[in-house]
């Protein structure tokens, strides 16, 4: 008589033992699920209310009734939004390169180079930090009134040619973090001191620049004070921000149209984030306050 195997059951899985693991992972993570609500609500009301009509943008409804997209094609018709588009792309991208351009250099040479008066330039870099752009806006602007240059956005882009203080303060701090052996063994086989930055120590900051870059192109892109007192009298200069704060004013009743335009603004911004999110937190991570 053969005996046959039987392969042992399983208890029956009760709807307790189910909903006790998704009870748990609610409570460990509930402050993160509770903070990323606060700060995607305000999103969605945006999205949402970008889609309505003008009549229901100003009731308490919170879900479109009809899905509007065309409230997207409208903004462009009202507003020429295209050319206050390649505005803030100048401004932000001219503004950002001109910024790695001066600022990796300065930095490297408070960094890794030893010569006297670097801590003291140093310290003046950090003072430079701490002084409020608008301690010094009237000397600047009648500098800039005087060379014929207001009405556009050249004074906001010129003088990035001279450094930034934050980049600079953040990229000395992470240059710090790298061995100078790198820097000898480059020297022993001949290198100057600009191959050496920029076949030696560039490659290795990496996460460092590209977190300046996205700081300073954040900057220039929502910057509505420069604009606003530079380009104010000049309407074909404005960049987003001055339009959607002109648009806001013309267009306050229609609701719609404003959320419609905001995330306009908002798009390049939150897209260009996503695809560089790695590089921007890597680079904040490793970017610590050293020496």
């Amino acid at each position: 008589m053969t005996a046959t195997l039987t392969r042992p059951t399983a208890p029956p899985e009760t709807v307790r033992t189910r909903r006790d693991p998704w009870l748990v992972w609610v409570a460990r993570y509930s402050i993160p699920i509770a903070v990323a609500v606060i700060f995607i609500a305000p999103f969605g009301f945006v999205v949402l209310t970008a889609f309505m009509t003008s009549e229901q943008a100003l009731t308490s409804d919170l879900w479109p009734s009809s899905w509007h997209p065309e409230n997207f094609v409208d903004i462009f018709t009202k507003l020429p939004m295209l050319d206050y588009l390649l505005n803030s792309m100048m401004y932000a991208l001219m503004a950002t390169g001109f910024m790695l351009l001066s600022s990796i250099p300065a930095a490297y040479a408070l960094a890794k180079l030893r010569w006297r008066g670097s801590r003291a330039v140093f310290v003046v870099v950090i003072c430079m930090m701490m002084l409020p752009p608008q301690v010094v806006t009237v000397p600047l602007y009648l500098m800039w009134a005087n060379a014929g240059l207001t009405g556009t956005l050249w004074p906001l882009i010129i003088p990035m040619l001279f450094g930034d203080a934050f980049s600079i303060f953040l990229l000395r701090q992470f240059l710090l973090t790298i061995p100078d052996d790198y820097r000898d063994a480059a020297r022993i086989d001949g290198c100057s001191e600009w191959q050496v930055l920029l076949r030696v120590i560039l490659p290795l900051a990496r996460p460092a620049v590209a977190a300046v870059a996205i700081f300073q192109f954040f900057y220039a892109w929502n910057d509505f004070y420069g604009p606003l007192l530079y380009t104010s009298e000049n309407q074909e200069s404005w960049t987003l921000s001055i339009a959607l704060s002109q648009f806001k004013h013309l267009h306050h009743v229609e609701w719609n149209l404003v959320m419609a335009a905001s995330l306009l603004v908002m798009a390049p911004v939150i897209i260009m984030f996503f695809f560089a999110q790695k590089a921007f937190i890597q680079g904040v991570t490793l970017t610590g306050v050293k020496g």
